[in-house]
C-alpha cells in the first residue's frame, strides 16, 4: 500500500518552529519512526512551501497511491485550489493538523480541504500522522 505524506508552508521548520506548538522533533527524524512503525506500508514524504508544487503533487500520485496524509499548513484555511485538487483527485486524503486549529485563531477553524478528505484530524502533535496512517488500515 503506497501512502504519500504531503507536508506544506513552514512544515520544513519542525524541531526549530514555535516548539511549544510544534515539538522539538523535525519531521525527517519523525517520518523515520512512522516507517519503523508501519512496515506494511510504502511510506513517501513530500514537503513545499509553494501552493503550485502541492497541487502538482496532488495530481501526480492522486490516481495511483492509496492514500494521501496532508498537512496544508496554513494554506488549509485559504487555498480552494488545494481544496479543489482534493476534491479532483480518487486517492483518499486525510486532513491532519499537529496543533488542535479549533483552539487558535479563528481563521484557522475554516478548511477548504475538510469537505473533499476522507476525515480529518487535529490537536494531537506529530501522531496526527500515526493516527492518519491507522486509518488506512
Amino acid at each position: 500500500m503506497n501512502i504519500l505524506i504531503i507536508n506544506g508552508p513552514n512544515l520544513n521548520l519542525l524541531g526549530k518552529r514555535e516548539p511549544e506548538i510544534y515539538g522539538s522533533t523535525s519531521f525527517e527524524q519523525y517520518f523515520e519512526s512512522l516507517k519503523n512503525k508501519f512496515t506494511t506500508l510504502q511510506l513517501h514524504y513530500y514537503q513545499s512551501n509553494i501552493e503550485g508544487e502541492l497541487i502538482d503533487k496532488l495530481h501526480e500520485v492522486g490516481f495511483s497511491f492509496d492514500g494521501i496524509v496532508l498537512n496544508a499548513g496554513a494554506y488549509t484555511h485559504t487555498s480552494v485550489a488545494i481544496g479543489d485538487a482534493v476534491k479532483s483527485i480518487t486517492t483518499p486524503v486525510v486532513e491532519v493538523h499537529i496543533s488542535n486549529t479549533f483552539a487558535r485563531e479563528e481563521f484557522r477553524h475554516q478548511s477548504f480541504i475538510a469537505p473533499n478528505a476522507k476525515g480529518i484530524i487535529v490537536g494531537f502533535g506529530l501522531k496526527s500522522y500515526d493516527l492518519g496512517l491507522q486509518s488506512f488500515l
